[in-house]
């Protein structure tokens, strides 16, 4: 039997086909011919490695694990949902209190300039006296107010001083509403 009979021979013998060579010639070959003989073995090799079954991998988790880490995230889930509706009654109320407080302060703050006309009206001498008293702190805010309008007009003056200065502010709002927006769920 020449080689390549002999490897046909054992690939017909591989497929299952054992009517198409002589079992006895094969062997006979087989026992002489060390590159057949390789081949053969080469072959089982394959046959051993492809139809290996896996062996069953078993999780390391159980199904308790599982089942614990289920709950445990209903239960925060639970309490996110708690949280978010303790907050959102927080929410409720303080737009309650903060329009009756905006209320007020607004009323008090009109109120004010009120107060001092009917002040100068009734008693303007007490008036007098108060200015007076604050003729010193008067002298001062003039005095900023010109500090302030040498400085704005020299903002106004370069207006790549006023270009980044306004650069500046839009930046920093930028980052501002970027930090404090709401935070979204994951």
């Amino acid at each position: 039997m020449r080689c390549l009979d002999a490897k046909l021979s054992l690939d017909a013998r591989h497929d299952g086909d054992q009517s198409s060579f002589d079992q006895a010639a094969l062997e006979e070959h087989l026992q002489q011919c060390p590159t057949c003989r390789a081949y053969e073995q080469r072959q089982q090799r394959l046959d051993s490695l492809l139809c290996a079954r896996p062996s069953r991998v078993r999780p390391s988790i159980s199904t308790d694990t599982i089942m614990l880490a289920v709950q445990q995230q209903r239960r925060i889930t639970q309490q996110l949902e708690d949280l978010r509706q303790q907050q959102q009654s927080r929410i409720a109320r303080m737009r309650s209190v903060g329009a009756a407080c905006a209320a007020i302060g607004f009323f008090t703050l009109s109120c004010i300039p009120l107060l001092l006309l009917a002040m100068t009206i009734i008693q303007a001498n007490l008036v007098v006296k108060a200015l007076l008293l604050l003729n010193g702190v008067i002298d001062v805010f003039i005095i900023l107010a010109q500090y302030t309008y040498a400085g704005l007009t020299l903002v106004t003056r370069d207006n790549w001083l006023l270009s980044g200065v306004a650069f500046a502010v839009v930046v920093m709002t930028g980052m501002w509403l970027r930090l404090m927006r709401h935070p979204r769920e994951a």
